[in-house]
């Protein structure tokens, strides 16, 4: 088995591949004009595709490196599958440590690129400025706190109970991936209007660094919402994982 520092390492890889490559699909490929000032088309994948993208770096990764690390990529998941008995207690602090970073040299890959074209800047009172979270204000549908706390809370444990469920022993082998990504494309395709979707407090502490203001003022939340979250999820799935399938 691998040794911690191998693990940390995958996580970090793996976690700035989430951020660059979900969050780089938002702020570079979510909507793209064609330059001709005559018949301007818009070419960019919208929200249908930024959904898939953060599935598909989910999806690629835990085929890369879930038999390395797990695949976590998210302090949210490493607190649930700890607290559901699925990692050990002694990876949580040096997971969550790798994730953080590997999400800050996402973002912070990703903003060397976007800032490269002329007429780039960030305003961090908009909605989604440079793929952050945030909620009233700053939500990208104007939902108010107790409405994104409840989607993130909802969103996360319902993650949770798919990673739980589709890598447990008795599920099929092999698919794991391909649940937990496109679980994760469904629930961007949901939450991305409400709060821009984080269920990953390190997704959302890497752009955030970056745009600062409102996005960095309201981090704690992305925080408190998702961990919260993947514990409830993770409780859920410790009741309903222990039933044995009735025999047909």
């Amino acid at each position: 088995m691998a040794g911690i520092g191998t693990r940390s390492a995958a996580e970090f890889f793996g976690t700035f591949w989430l951020v660059f490559g979900g969050c780089g699909s938002a702020v570079l490929a979510a909507k793209v004009i064609t330059p001709e000032a005559d018949t301007p088309i818009n070419i960019g994948i919208g929200l249908v595709g930024v959904s898939l993208a953060f599935g598909l770096t989910v999806l690629t990764m835990a085929y890369t490196i879930g038999h390395i690390s797990g695949c976590h990529l998210n302090p949210a998941v490493t607190v649930g599958l700890t607290v559901g008995g699925r990692s050990k207690v002694s990876d949580l602090v040096p997971y969550v440590i790798a994730q953080v970073l590997g999400a800050i040299a996402g973002a912070g890959t990703l903003y060397m690129i976007a800032s490269g074209k002329e007429g780039f800047a960030v305003n961090n009172a908009d909605a989604g400025a440079f793929a952050t979270n945030g909620f009233g204000a700053i939500s990208p549908g104007g939902y108010s706190m107790l409405a994104c706390l409840v989607a993130e809370i909802v969103l996360t444990a319902f993650f949770l109970l798919i990673i739980m469920g589709a890598t447990d022993k008795r599920a099929p082998a092999g698919f794991a991936p391909i649940a937990i990504g496109l679980g994760l494309t469904l629930i961007h395709l949901i939450g991305i209007p409400v709060t821009n979707l984080s269920v990953n407090p390190a997704r959302s502490t890497g752009p955030a660094l970056f745009v600062g203001g409102m996005p960095l003022t309201q981090l704690w939340f992305f925080w408190l919402a998702p961990i919260a979250g993947g514990v409830l999820g993770a409780l859920v799935y410790q009741c309903i994982g222990k039933a044995e399938p009735e025999s047909a």
